[in-house]
């Protein structure tokens, strides 16, 4: 599988992995030490062939996709689980890209997004309240399984409103997620 945007990862583990995966070019943040230097690169890989954002499903990957996203606008995202990007060596809790398997790092980029920016989003809070997804004790965890059904990453509660609607997430792309979520037995009582 060849990819011609250029992805934008954390650091050389993750292109090592990415490049096991698929034929793809990549663009190193270092961590989230981005500086102006690598925001240009980006700006450029944008203008030339585009950019997919693919960093690790924790805060800082979290953090480094909010830097690039607002300074170079336009980019697409890709997501990975956490559990798909969890190191499969019990004694260790590390979570990235690096740790996935290729199967999951070409499903996660051939479910690329294009944020941007809704006025307003079918879906409404009390929505989410109504489903679980804020406010009940399983929330945390429907809102993670909510965004690997979805594809849009994992969220805090504040966060989901603002991702299913950057993602244009129809009502109905979310009511059959949530009808799916249902179904797998995860009730929110």
């Amino acid at each position: 599988m060849k990819i011609k945007e250029i992805i934008v990862v954390e650091g050389r583990d993750d292109t090592a992995k990415i490049r096991q995966a698929v034929d793809a070019d990549t663009i190193e943040t270092n961590g989230s030490a981005v500086n102006e230097e690598i925001l240009q690169q980006i700006r450029h890989a944008k203008e030339k062939r585009g950019v997919i954002i693919f960093t690790d499903p924790d805060y800082p990957g979290e953090r480094i996709r909010h830097i690039v996203d607002q300074s170079v606008p336009g980019c697409k995202h890709a997501f990975l689980t956490r559990d798909k990007a969890r190191a499969k060596h019990p004694r260790r809790k590390s979570l990235g890209i690096e740790h996935a398997a290729p199967e999951a790092i070409q499903e996660a980029l051939s479910a690329v997004y294009e944020l941007t920016d809704m006025e307003q989003s079918e879906i409404t809070k009390e929505d989410l309240i109504a489903h679980g997804f804020i406010g009940s004790p399983s929330a945390a965890r429907r809102r993670e399984r909510l965004g690997e059904l979805l594809q849009i990453g994992h969220t805090n509660g504040k966060q989901l409103l603002k991702r299913l609607s950057m993602f244009q997430i129809s009502k109905t792309q979310f009511e059959d997620a949530t009808r799916q979520l249902e179904q797998e037995g995860d009730n929110h009582g």
